[in-house]
């Protein structure tokens, strides 16, 4: 039977500022880390007589969001990540951040990655998430097995 847990993730981002963990152990949210395509890999066009005609796009690019608790520590990390890369356009976009499954083989690559936004901020009842958004220019993706 194959099984999957979060505490095999390992995540790291890697830029001017640091480099840290935020996966498994980093004080993620339930919802954890997504990456998105940020756009369709081809599109199709149907002719007038029927004849159809695909189109692979070149587009790579993708949407990260890493989701982390109110308290975890890494807030504080990407924070000063955030200034020191959005006060010149020399430390933007310089960022890597790899994705990995252990034991399955499943990595997902992202570089030329730039923060997209800081994180909208609530303060409540109880703590609540801070939601990291990050654009990049180039997604690599290996799936791997569940055997």
């Amino acid at each position: 039977m194959a099984t999957y847990s979060f505490l095999d993730v390992v995540a790291t981002l890697t830029g001017p500022g640091g480099s840290f963990s935020l996966g498994s152990g980093a004080g993620n949210s339930e919802e954890g880390i997504s990456i998105e395509p940020s756009d369709d890999i081809g599109s199709m066009v149907v002719g007038a007589d029927g004849t159809v005609m695909h189109s692979l796009h070149a587009n790579r690019s993708g949407t990260v969001t890493v989701r982390l608790l109110k308290t975890s520590p890494r807030n504080a990390n990407l924070s000063l990540m955030y200034d020191l890369q959005t006060t010149t356009s020399a430390n933007h976009g310089q960022n890597t951040l790899v994705v990995q499954l252990s034991g399955t083989g499943e990595m997902i690559s992202l570089t030329e990655v730039a923060f997209k936004r800081a994180p909208n901020l609530t303060y409540a009842k109880e703590g609540g998430t801070n939601e990291w958004v990050f654009n990049a220019g180039h997604v690599s993706r290996t799936f791997g097995t569940y055997q």
